[in-house]
């Protein structure tokens, strides 16, 4: 299987709001092994949306325990049509993004979240997810809707820095 190439802003496709998956076949299959592939093959990287990577589909996957913050872990999470419907509690923590690998940001992101979501193959799930792996969610979730981490900045001024390392 190929890596999938990175859309990078501003391609229009990461500005628009994601389809719902209505088909649970092969061919989305193959797409999630592939998202899977790619989100792997970049060090740190814990997270990927479908529009990163060029589909229009309502679909991401994540796994936090790629990151040396990580203090627990879900491991491999594949959110399909997934929704945020419980948020509680806040905090400002330093994002960065694929599709934006130039700059990083202070976001202002729930430390606890409930989401219902499908597996890849087609069943419904709910999962709660605090810390980082709410942190993740919310960023990849937000990917499903049109909406970059720079959107959610406070302050431009303050809140944006250049990049000093690529991992």
């Amino acid at each position: 299987m190929s890596l999938l190439a990175i859309r990078r802003f501003p391609d229009p496709i990461l500005k628009r709001p994601t389809r719902y998956v209505q088909r649970f076949d092969t061919q989305l299959k193959r797409l999630i092994d592939a998202m899977i592939q790619t989100m792997h093959s970049h060090p740190r990287c814990v997270g990927l949306a479908a529009p990163q990577v060029g589909s229009a589909w309502r679909i991401a996957v994540m796994d936090s325990s790629r990151h040396p913050k990580t203090t627990t872990t879900s491991g491999l999470i594949t959110l399909i049509n997934p929704v945020i419907d419980e948020q509680k509690d806040q905090t400002v923590q330093r994002e960065g993004c694929l599709s934006i690998p130039d700059f990083t940001a202070n976001v202002r992101r729930a430390t606890r979240v409930h989401i219902k979501a499908i597996n890849q193959s087609g069943t419904p799930f709910e999962i709660g997810l605090s810390g980082l792996e709410a942190i993740i969610a919310q960023h990849e979730i937000d990917h499903l809707d049109g909406k970059l981490f720079l959107d959610s900045v406070e302050n431009v001024k303050t809140d944006v820095f250049r990049r000093k390392a690529y991992l």
